[in-house]
């Protein structure tokens, strides 16, 4: 892949629980990962609701009014965080939420459905995927695949989106192995120093049979289904 994978890690803090309730977006934090690793560049803004914020959600992200009044309003910044998420895969907990607020925020300025602009991958289905039955809150996968998040004394977007790239990359971590054995291998009959000459001398190669590739086709189509895009096994066939 020449410009490599992109994903864009996103979170958003709102006035409110429920769109319909005519609530808002107050805050949004996004952070970049490119093959698989978070390269440092983030966007951040806290905006300007036009409305109350509930007492409830106060509690939760101790964002105020009084705090909020003179920041920037979300048709100030759209343009910016379109640009920003570009055609990158967007890696949201809990997507219908956040997707849900932005589709409203949106629509006030103009603008198509945010998945119009993207593709979304829902990392809280994808928990429940892998641990049904069990809690999948981000605090339940911080404490299950051991990423530390005493700091979060409140819920805040970017610092939920960098939790979040903790989790996802901890949870898909053997499809980066996956990535690796397409991409770093060395090119057939060619030898680095150090590296012995791939394929080595007597591998015996088993191709799949018919069955097992209708298999795998079959499971292709249910991970791209439930993620609403393709798997990583497909995009990564895709770019070779």
């Amino acid at each position: 892949m020449s410009e490599g994978l992109r994903q864009v890690v996103l979170d958003t803090e709102t006035t409110g629980l429920t769109v319909d309730d005519g609530h808002r977006i107050i805050e949004i934090g996004c952070l970049e990962v490119v093959n698989r690793r978070v390269t440092g560049n983030t966007l951040h803004f806290y905006l300007n609701p036009e409305r109350a914020i509930d007492e409830g959600a106060q509690a939760v992200h101790g964002l105020s009014w009084d705090m909020l009044r003179d920041k920037p309003r979300f048709n100030e910044v759209a343009r910016d965080i379109l640009s920003f998420v570009g055609q990158a895969e967007v890696i949201i907990h809990n997507a219908p939420f956040d997707v849900g607020f932005l589709d409203a925020e949106l629509a006030r300025v103009g603008e198509r459905p945010f998945r119009e602009h993207c593709r979304v991958l829902d990392t809280l289905a994808l928990a429940r995927e892998l641990h049904p039955g069990k809690r999948n809150s981000l605090d339940a996968l911080c404490d299950r695949y051991g990423i530390s998040n005493a700091h979060r004394k409140l819920h805040g977007a970017l610092l939920d989106a960098e939790l979040l790239a903790d989790v996802y990359l901890a949870m898909t971590r053997g499809q980066e192995s996956l990535e690796i054995a397409l991409h770093a291998r060395p090119d057939p009959g060619q030898s680095q120093e150090g590296q012995r000459p791939w394929p080595p001398a007597g591998l015996l190669v088993v191709p799949a049979g018919e069955a097992e590739n209708a298999a795998h086709q079959a499971l292709l189509a249910a991970i791209a289904k439930e993620a609403r895009s393709p798997a990583l096994w497909d995009r990564l066939e895709s770019d070779r």
